[in-house]
């Protein structure tokens, strides 16, 4: 009885260090994600320019989803139930903005694609007016999965769902079997189209890239690992939406163990490349890098770094 007790209080006291630990990562991502978000608005190039603006938009969307997911989190770990119809709702944002980040990269390595291979038109294809276009479209096509996971939820859910009280996560609240099926087919398919176009803009850059000479053949030998960035970027996304899958098969043996691979996943695969990636793509951009330093030493970094 005595081993039983002290197995359960480690198992608590477990718990509680693996939450706080968890607590102060994310509080770490979100404040550099501030950072790189304040630098933004810093010069007026940065938001009037089509990459950059991009850049905010997967920064803004990383930072949503991962609040909305560390709220659900912090639901799980002090066992706080909501009623079904209101899990939904809050499922929906980290549904969308988890599709919006790879979305939002393949719309950058086309940006790329145009600034290389047809410079001339990228003034106007890549104008602010049209990345905002963009952006809706963006959010349009990000919305598409999601509304497909959810309406599976509203055509096997009865009424009583949507009043009962729930343990909000997406692993609970689809019931079936075929529910995860078609979830995984969805995301599948979506990056299946995404990598198919991240490589053809590869391929045509690259193309570009050994007819170029000079001053051109530095940029475009640039653009092309700006390419393999989003590339990587795609594939953690991609390794991202398995995570579920693994969850859920867990999650049917043990619920204990279900707890610890959750937080290895969002740690390792959520937390982690959303804070390492926007960082490491501001930090190789030079104009983006002094920027950043200017507001890191509150102004005292002294640079034209236009």
């Amino acid at each position: 009885m005595a081993a039983n007790n002290s197995l359960i209080d480690y198992d608590r006291l477990s718990r509680h260090i693996r939450f706080v630990l968890l607590q102060v990562l994310v509080m770490l991502f979100l404040s550099i994600n501030s950072l790189l978000m304040i630098t933004f608005f810093q010069k007026e190039y940065f938001y009037t320019s089509a990459r950059y603006i991009l850049f905010a938009v997967t920064l803004l969307s990383d930072s949503l989803m991962l609040i909305v997911t560390n709220i659900l989190l912090i639901f799980v770990h002090f066992k706080i139930d909501i009623q079904g119809w209101l899990c939904i709702i809050v499922c929906f944002v980290p549904l969308l903005y988890l599709t919006v980040t790879p979305v939002t990269l393949t719309a950058m390595t086309l940006e790329r694609y145009v600034a290389i291979c047809m410079p001339l038109r990228h003034g106007d294809l890549c104008s602010t007016r049209n990345t905002m276009h963009g952006i809706l479209i963006i959010h349009g096509l990000s919305s598409v999965p999601c509304l497909i996971i959810l309406s599976t939820i509203f055509v096997s859910a009865s009424l009583s769902f949507y009043t009962k009280y729930w343990r909000c996560l997406i692993e609970l609240i689809l019931f079936q079997a075929w529910q995860h099926h078609l979830r995984s087919a969805v995301y599948q398919f979506q990056f299946l189209i995404l990598c198919i176009i991240i490589v053809f803009s590869y391929i045509k850059i690259m193309k570009v890239a050994k007819a170029a000479s000079g001053e051109d053949k530095k940029s475009t030998q640039k653009g092309l690992r700006t390419v393999l960035l989003h590339g990587f970027q795609l594939l953690l996304c991609l390794i991202q939406m398995w995570c579920p899958f693994i969850d859920a098969a867990v999650l049917q043996v043990n619920y204990s163990l279900y707890e610890i691979v959750r937080y290895l996943n969002f740690v390792v695969f959520y937390l982690a490349p959303r804070c390492l990636s926007p960082l490491i793509y501001g930090l190789r951009d030079e104009v983006f890098y002094h920027a950043l330093k200017n507001v890191a030493y509150l102004g005292l970094y002294k640079r034209n770094i236009m």
